[in-house]
C-alpha cells in the first residue's frame, strides 16, 4: 500500500507506504512528484514507512527506473524526510544521504511525524515563491 497524504505546503509531496507496494500505487506517487516539479522550483518529500514488506516486481522496476531518471534532475529536490521505526530503512536513508549530496535526507521516528512534516516544508532563503516569505516587504 502506498497512499498520498496531505501536506499544507504545496511544494511537499507526502506519502505513506506499508505492506506490499504495487506499480500502480507507485505511479500515482511519481505523477504527484512530477506535478509538484512542474509547479515549484524546489520540492521536498515526506515518506512515512510503516511495516513495509515488499514491492511488486513492477513497482521495484518502476522505482529503480524513475530513480535513475531523477539523477540528472536533483536540483529540483530540496529535502526528503523519511519517517520510520524500521532500522533497515534508516540505514538505507543514511546511505542515500551520503550518495546524493544535492538532497538533504533525514530520518525521523514515527513519533516525530509532525517534526518531519515541518522540516520538509522549510525552504532555503530566496526559494520562496512569495518574496515576503524571504523577508522582502517592498522598497
Amino acid at each position: 500500500m502506498l497512499d498520498l497524504i496531505s501536506h499544507p505546503a504545496e511544494h511537499v509531496v507526502a506519502m505513506k507506504a506499508g505492506g506490499i507496494v504495487t506499480g500502480s500505487e507507485l505511479q500515482r506517487a511519481i505523477d504527484a512528484i512530477e506535478v509538484a516539479k512542474r509547479n515549484h522550483p524546489l520540492i521536498s518529500l515526506v515518506v512515512e514507512i510503516d511495516d513495509l514488506r515488499l514491492m511488486t516486481l513492477t513497482a521495484l522496476l518502476k522505482d529503480v527506473g524513475y530513480g535513475l531518471t531523477q539523477l540528472g534532475d536533483l536540483e529540483h529536490y530540496h529535502r526528503a524526510a523519511v519517517v520510520t521505526d524500521q532500522a533497515w530503512i534508516q540505514l538505507v536513508a543514511d546511505l542515500e544521504e551520503r550518495l546524493f549530496k544535492a538532497v538533504e535526507i533525514r530520518t525521523f521516528a514515527s513519533h516525530e511525524h509532525a517534526a518531519a512534516m515541518a522540516w520538509a516544508a522549510e525552504l532555503p532563503p530566496g526559494a520562496h515563491e512569495n518574496p515576503e516569505e524571504d523577508g522582502y516587504h517592498g522598497a
